[in-house]
């Protein structure tokens, strides 16, 4: 069965959430019998094809980017090249170039889409977006919520709710490198032994400026892992506040920011916006035991973080809230360890790369049968 993924961007040149589900879905749906390809833009001009761990990526040239979506001609004809040798297509929401693309390109094989998120931020955008989006979820197969919390609160997809089902994101811990003594032992030395984590691309929704405001309040040791559009923003905004124990490591590999989650006592995922739609770190927390403090913002992210079970929820945009939370896990260190052990439990029951390679395997099975 051969599968074709389409979205925006991929390894190794952007490392975000939604590349990270695409990678772990390439992984877990290899042994069951799909070959999948990779289709995506990118603003480099060598190595428009090679593989990356055993799945065939083809990379478009970027041409333009407007409002965070990006934009190119070749793309559409690749599209209609590699869809024609599929026997699926699978997209990947939201990217309104990717709708236009599936017109133009003239895409007639079984799709489906992941809805990753819904629009909040171009709000103008949207409404002269609403049309294309609307046919093209009308016009695919099936559709995809990654969480029953996000299905629940998405007006977009309760206009499609009878194609649409939930599979969440699942994670193979498998395939994350495992950090050595020494490289352990580095990173506590520049961290101490007891700090909360953020790890994350550092971007307007992820609600970063609540967290330096709540450490205004609580003097903890946070270490912040990621780099992104409003970084400077965010050293400015912490040295206004004169915080002493913010440190600031940038974008690192991953055997660095593996050890790091090892090494924390707790991850603080402080996002405030909709465009967090689940969280691929904050599971990433869950993964590795840890107790976690995140917001009520009606996605995912409380589907990974149950409260007063895996970690704390507190309402967006509220440091007093988040500063309480830290607080709490801080002093109570049986209690965070508690919560971390159910973190773990709740990670190994419902968000292994294993189920979710298995039920989108079957999804992919059902539509060609459909077909």
């Amino acid at each position: 069965m051969r599968v074709l993924h389409f979205y925006k961007t991929y390894y190794p040149d952007s490392l975000g959430g939604v590349e990270q589900v695409i990678r772990q879905l390439c992984a877990s749906t290899r042994p069951l019998g799909v070959e999948p390809t990779v289709l995506t833009l990118t603003r480099e001009r060598d190595r428009p094809e090679f593989m990356f761990e055993g799945t065939r990526v083809v990379r478009a040239p970027l041409d333009l980017e407007f409002a965070s979506t990006g934009l190119s001609w070749r793309a559409i004809g690749q599209l209609r090249a590699l869809a024609a040798e599929a026997d699926l297509v699978h997209y990947h929401f939201p990217w309104p170039f990717m709708d236009l693309a599936h017109f133009l390109g003239g895409v007639r094989k079984p799709s489906l889409v992941t809805y990753h998120s819904d629009i909040v931020r171009q709000r103008y955008l949207n409404k002269l977006y609403t049309p294309l989006r609307n046919r093209f979820l009308a016009q695919v197969d099936a559709i995809v919520a990654t969480s029953p919390n996000y299905l629940a609160s998405s007006e977009v997809l309760a206009r499609f709710r009878a194609k649409t089902r939930t599979i969440t994101y699942g994670l193979d811990q498998q395939i994350y490198p495992v950090p050595d003594a020494a490289r352990l032992a580095r990173w506590r030395a520049v961290t101490g032994e007891k700090f909360f984590l953020f790890v994350g691309v550092l971007r307007y929704y992820k609600g970063l400026h609540i967290l330096l405001d709540a450490m205004a309040q609580c003097d903890y040791p946070v270490v912040i892992v990621g780099a992104g559009p409003i970084e400077e923003e965010l050293k400015a905004h912490a040295s206004r506040l004169g915080l002493r124990n913010v440190l600031f490591v940038g974008a690192l590999d991953e055997p660095d920011k593996v050890a790091l989650l090892q090494l924390c006592y707790a991850v603080a995922f402080p996002s405030h916006l909709r465009s967090e739609a689940f969280g691929i770190s904050l599971l990433e927390g869950a993964m590795y035991g840890k107790p976690m403090i995140s917001s009520e913002i009606g996605t995912g992210t409380t589907y990974i973080n149950v409260h007063g079970d895996t970690g704390l929820v507190v309402p967006p945009s509220d440091p007093q809230a988040l500063a309480a939370a830290m607080r709490t896990l801080w002093e109570q260190p049986a209690m965070a360890a508690a919560m971390g052990a159910r973190a773990a439990a709740r990670y190994q029951a419902l968000f292994t790369a294993e189920q979710m390679g298995s039920n989108y395997a079957a999804l992919y099975r059902e539509l060609l049968a459909r077909a």
